[in-house]
Formats: structure tokens, C-alpha cells, sequence
């Protein structure tokens, strides 16, 4: 069982008077919760997730200053659910815990709960989500349902922790205080609160199969369903959609909708799908260069579903599809069923990676255009959890998020990968344009990479050179 020093003295000291005059001076967020739904707590499985995600992602202090020791061993995992609801609970709860790591440590060790001999290490990162969570919840109870599966330790994390109460919401308070903050969403970095503002108010974007269905029969699905059309959903509350300005076939819905539209059989049927709308203007990019028979390259696409789009955009032409980089087969029945399932017939995957494949490569030589989505900070992002969920993102991603920004070193790192990339698409001297797109706002990762791969002297015999062209804020 876990103890600490001093559980003992306080686990009989619970006052909801007093929790209720703590509380109300350390909410974890800079919003009014008026008619927000009461937070319950989360299954046992999302807090074990949420733990390992953490786990791999917090952020390691000097020895020095190491109070909290942290195993290296992942927690059992009791449920391996593809659930994407599943996940994206997890992986918010383990971002937030880590955006808050400095407070949150703090406040275990002024609460006396750390430092201990008695806590395991491999268990920190379950008390580090289950108290970002606890407090979320101004330390109430946490809601469990009736047929819910319980795992032993993150019960025994919660009973540390209610044995804790006073003394956790007392650090806390204490912690807003010696901040000068409302709250401690307030101690952030302002990067950092800039985004969450930003993704609470970003509207969802979806784009529509036309493989499967017309978008006349998507907007009489909507309006069947309750959903009216309007030329912007901006600051509307209502269930309303608007078509895009820039992409035909790409709708705009308010961000509130989410849990709604998730379970309408036109997202279950892949009939509108889901996608930050800078893939989607990529794709969309492509599309305007091409002629009917005219093959597309495409380079570190990240997600599948923009595979998907770009192959949906050209269904109707004789155009080949390539995608450089897929190394496992064993990806290939996921993959092979994906496509099938919406409708992509003209997709061809190389084993390759990107810089591995020569130019002047037989299977491409009838490749006009080029695109090129590589790594990239992702500074421009402004919700990652889903970002990571749909891009397939490694997880590192969220480290960098939670600080707001990312080293010099980083950046100059990727910098070099993304110009080594852009000089390599443009050696293959068949292609008429190569089309370049990141989710990063510095300009080190764009107009400098572009300028100087312009500047690039060995790019083949091309008998017209590049130029650039550079879209940017359209989104």
C-alpha cells in the first residue's frame, strides 16, 4: 500500500468547508466554469495511458534538482483499446500534467506527500496526471460507474491522494498566491496560453469523400440532422456549418460540435473525415497543377487520410498516387482495408525512403508534381493532442508544446532535414513543381529553407528553373 509521511496525521481532516475556500483560490483554469458540465474523473485504464504517455514525455530535471524520482518501467496496460475517444482522453490528461509538471511536483512536496521512501518510483507519473486531474476536479470525488473495471494501483493513487485533500488544495492556493495569479492556468508561459485560447476557439474542419457520397447529400444529411448552413461559424453557438473558402469540398463546424459529430454515420462510414485544413490546401495545391494523366509524389505524409484526400482529388483522372517512406509491411492490410473502405484506387507505396530514390527512378518518371510535407516543429499547430491523434505524431511533440517553443539547436536540426529534402525533390528534373508545407510559423523552417534550397546550384537539367511562390495566413 502507499504511504507517506505524515498520512496518517491528516487522512481524518477532511472539511468541505475548507477544501471549498481552497479550492476557490487555485481553479486550474483562466475561464468562467458557469454552465460548464461538473468533471467526474476519468476510467481507471485513461489514467494508466495518460501515466506511460507521461512517463515518456515529462520533462527530466539536472540531478540536482531531481525531488521526484521517476521509474523507467511503463505501468501495466489492462485495456489496448484503438478507441480514438480513448485516446485522446489520455493523451489530454498526460499533456496537461505535463504543462503543469513544475506545479504540480511542487505541490506534492510542500503537501509532504514527496519526498518518500515508501511511493514506488514507477508510480510518479500516475500521481502526477491523477492529482493534474484531482484538483481539475477541486478535489471532489471522483464518479465511478457501476460496471467499470478498477486497476490496483491507480486505486491506491487515489486514496493517497483523497488522505492528502487539505493539504494538496492547501499547496495549491499557496502556490497561486506566491504566483500573483488568479490561477494557476495563469503561471503558464504566455505562448502557451495563447494556444489554448487559440484551440478553444478554432473551428473543426472536415473534408468530404466524394468517392462516396456528393456534397449535396452531405448537406441534406446535416440539415436532416438539425444543422443549418451559414457563410461562417464564427462565434455561432448554434448546430451550423459553412463550406470553405479556399477547398471546395472542405466544411468548417464550431469546435463545441466534436462529441456530436463523432458518432453521425457520415464520419463512422468515411464519408466526411476529420483533418486540420493545412493538409487539405496541400492536397488542394497539388490538384491545381496537375493534367489528366500528370503522377503526384508524396513525401512524409503523416497521416493516411491526406493519402486518402489527394488520391479522392484525382479518382476521376489516370493519375498514380506514389507515397515514399512506408518501411513496414506490415502495415499493409491496415492500410490496404483503409483505402478500400473509402474508395482510393490509384495509390502506390514505396518502400524507399524519400532520399533513397533516385531521380531518375523508372516507376517516376511521369511525376509532374511533388509533395513535400516534412518534419516540422509544428509551432503553427494549436491543438497537438489531436494533431499527434490524426498525423500520427511521435509524442516528443507535446514536450515541445508545453514549453511554448522549441530550442535553437531543434529547430536548426530540422531546418537542415527540410532543406535536404526540398534540394532532393527538386533534382528530379521530370517534375514541374514541387509543392512544400508545413504546420510551423518560423520562418527558419519556410521562406529560409525555400530561399536558400533556391539558391541551390546541382538541381539537374531542369530547362526552366524553380521559383517561389509562398501562401501563407490563408487558414
Amino acid at each position: 500500500m502507499l504511504n507517506s509521511t505524515g498520512e496518517l496525521e491528516f487522512s481524518n481532516e477532511e472539511d468541505p468547508e475548507i477544501i471549498s475556500q481552497l479550492t476557490s483560490l487555485a481553479l486550474s483554469d483562466g475561464k468562467s466554469s458557469a454552465g460548464a458540465p461538473e468533471k467526474t474523473g476519468y476510467p481507471d485504464s485513461v489514467y494508466v495511458m495518460a501515466a506511460n504517455i507521461f512517463q515518456g514525455i515529462r520533462i527530466e530535471k539536472s540531478a540536482q534538482k531531481v525531488l521526484i524520482k521517476y521509474g523507467n518501467e511503463p505501468l501495466r496496460s489492462f485495456s489496448e483499446s484503438e478507441d480514438q475517444s480513448f485516446q485522446r482522453l489520455s493523451y489530454e490528461l498526460a499533456f496537461s500534467a505535463l504543462k503543469y509538471q513544475d506545479i504540480l511536483e511542487t505541490i506534492l512536496i510542500d503537501s509532504c506527500i514527496f519526498p518518500s521512501t515508501t511511493i514506488p518510483d514507477h508510480l510518479s507519473s500516475l500521481i502526477i496526471v491523477m492529482l493534474y486531474d484531482f484538483q481539475d476536479r477541486k478535489f471532489q470525488t471522483r464518479v465511478l460507474s457501476d460496471n467499470e473495471e478498477s486497476i490496483s494501483e491507480v486505486q491506491e493513487v487515489e486514496n493517497l491522494l483523497n488522505s492528502f485533500k487539505i493539504k494538496l488544495a492547501a499547496a495549491l492556493a499557496r502556490c497561486r498566491i506566491k504566483h500573483d495569479a488568479l490561477s494557476i492556468y495563469h503561471i503558464l508561459p504566455e505562448t502557451v496560453r495563447k494556444q489554448e485560447l487559440r484551440a478553444s476557439t478554432l473551428p473543426l474542419y472536415a473534408w468530404i469523400n466524394t468517392c462516396k457520397i456528393s456534397p449535396e447529400e452531405v448537406y441534406n444529411n446535416l440539415k436532416r440532422r438539425g444543422y443549418n448552413k451559414v457563410k461562417s461559424v464564427l462565434h455561432v453557438d448554434d448546430k451550423v456549418f459553412a463550406v470553405d473558402q479556399h477547398c471546395y469540398d472542405v466544411l468548417i463546424f464550431p469546435s463545441h460540435l466534436k462529441n456530436d459529430l463523432i458518432n453521425i454515420d457520415l464520419f463512422k462510414d468515411y464519408k466526411l473525415i476529420f483533418q486540420d485544413k493545412s493538409r487539405s490546401l496541400a492536397v488542394h495545391s497539388v490538384k491545381a497543377l496537375l493534367n489528366m494523366d500528370d503522377d503526384i509524389l508524396m513525401v512524409n505524409t503523416g497521416s493516411w487520410y491526406t493519402v486518402a484526400h489527394m488520391s479522392i482529388l484525382t479518382n476521376s483522372n489516370t493519375s498514380k498516387v506514389f507515397v515514399c517512406g512506408v518501411q513496414s509491411q506490415a502495415k499493409d492490410p491496415d492500410l490496404k482495408t483503409l483505402f478500400t473502405k473509402m474508395g482510393c484506387k490509384n495509390i502506390e507505396i514505396l518502400r524507399e525512403t524519400f532520399i533513397n530514390i533516385e531521380s531518375k527512378d523508372h516507376r517516376l518518371q511521369k511525376v509532374k508534381v511533388i509533395l513535400l510535407l516534412p518534419r516540422c516543429s509544428g509551432l503553427g499547430v494549436s491543438n497537438p493532442v489531436e494533431f499527434i491523434l490524426n498525423e500520427h505524431e511521435d509524442t516528443e511533440f507535446l514536450k515541445d508544446h508545453s514549453q511554448g517553443g522549441i530550442s535553437v539547436d531543434k529547430l536548426h536540426i530540422l531546418a537542415q532535414q527540410q532543406y535536404e529534402q526540398l534540394t532532393h525533390a527538386m533534382k528530379f528534373t521530370k517534375a514541374q513543381a514541387v509543392v512544400y508545407c508545413t504546420c510551423s510559423v518560423c520562418p527558419e523552417e519556410n521562406e529560409a529553407v525555400v530561399k536558400k534550397a533556391l539558391e541551390f546550384p546541382d538541381l539537374g537539367n531542369k530547362v526552366q528553373p524553380y521559383s517561389g511562390t509562398l501562401l501563407r495566413q490563408c487558414l
